[in-house]
């Protein structure tokens, strides 16, 4: 049976950092790899990207074997189709920001290199900075010109390791949109190595989880999100949801973009994003709190109306309360008294209520995941 299109990687080692995983990420898939410092994500992208050789397994892409220990293949990494954006951006430190993007054509006709080269700059929004040296950029126009370099590599597959530690809250959230927009007119599979959950939820379409170099879980954001159990495997609590919402109207006096859902509108910090524009929303466990009837006047803005489909195991004293509104699910932590004084069991109508402080610019965001409900 042929290989199919995309990514399939199988990876098995017990040093210098132990692996046993397996994982497939689809052409136009966003894929974030998520998991502690030293379950294995960095070396899994420099075993993909030809850097580093596994004891055993297989990484194929596109039909193309890269590394097969069986068949002793090995391919090496100038040959493997693969644009890496490192933590450290690695930039040419005595080169222009377009030398070292010119640096990654090599394998392309001489001709046609600097027009190409000046057309990527462009798209990653680095026009007129072509001739500074990195030293002279920000971190965040530093990152552009690593992806700028990787893509010129005309890649079968983007690799971004933690590309977004080394930059500010505001910078990180522009190249947040920035990538969300890049990404669409990709077709290939890009794995993201982040910690963080919030930061995958942004971006990505699916997740795989890893601790002590295996696999934890793996499938869609949503179902990763929704999993409290999973919250020991990264730096924070992860328990929660992605919904998709439409941007309503903006109200710069009041600092709030208003968003609707056919469960109920939803206020949140302001965010630069169309009147009409689909985004998605994350909403954490921990923030939603849960009425039986009409919760009456009180300052929390965001009232979703739902239906309670299970009630889980939380951490002591909680339970998860999973809701469904409006066809999308939700989470709420609640405690045990909360939940034996509601009365609450599967069928129950509620309220959910969610501060509008709660949410942050990192909950609200665009892209391709987007549906317009």
């Amino acid at each position: 049976m042929p290989d199919a299109a995309g990514l399939s990687v199988t990876l098995r080692q017990t040093a210098p950092v132990a692996l046993d995983i397996s994982f497939e990420v689809a052409p136009g898939q966003f894929m974030a790899l998520v998991g502690r410092s030293g379950s294995g994500k960095t070396t899994t992208l420099r075993a993909i990207a030809g850097h580093h050789r596994p004891a055993a397994g297989r990484i194929v892409s596109n039909a193309a074997v890269w590394f097969d220990s069986a068949s002793r293949i090995n391919v090496p990494a100038r040959f493997r189709r693969v644009g890496f954006v490192f933590q450290s951006y690695a930039l040419f430190p005595h080169l222009s920001v377009i030398a070292n993007v010119l640096e990654a054509m090599g394998d392309q006709p001489a001709g046609g290199r600097q027009l190409q080269a000046r057309a990527l700059l462009r798209r990653v929004h680095l026009e007129g900075l072509e001739d500074r040296r990195p030293a002279q950029l920000s971190g965040g126009q530093q990152q552009r010109v690593a992806v700028a370099r990787a893509l010129a590599r005309r890649p079968d597959v983007l690799l971004l390791d933690e590309p977004f530690s080394a930059v500010d809250r505001p910078t990180r959230l522009a190249l947040y949109s920035e990538l969300a927009e890049l990404r669409s007119a990709l077709n290939m599979p890009i794995i993201l190595v982040t910690h963080d959950l919030d930061e995958a939820a942004r971006l990505a379409d699916t997740a795989t989880l890893l601790s002590d170099g295996k696999v934890a879980a793996s499938g869609s954001i949503n179902d990763i999100l929704a999993r409290p159990d999973l919250a020991q495997l990264v730096d924070h609590e992860t328990a929660g949801v992605l919904i998709s919402a439409r941007v309503e109207s903006h109200d710069p006096a009041s600092g709030i973009t208003r968003l609707a859902h056919p469960a109920g509108n939803l206020s949140v910090p302001l965010v630069d994003v169309a009147v009409g524009a689909a985004v998605r929303v994350r909403i954490r466990a921990r923030d939603v709190a849960l009425a039986v009837g009409d919760p009456g006047r009180i300052s929390i803005r965001n009232r979703l109306s739902g239906t309670v489909t299970a009630i889980a195991e939380g951490p002591p004293p909680t339970v998860a309360v999973h809701l469904d509104i409006a066809g999308d699910p939700l989470i709420a932590n609640i405690t045990r008294d909360a939940l034996r004084d509601l009365d609450l069991r599967t069928g129950s109508p509620v309220t959910a209520l969610i501060k509008s402080a709660s949410f942050d610019p990192l909950s609200v965001g665009g892209g391709p995941a987007a549906t317009i409900p």
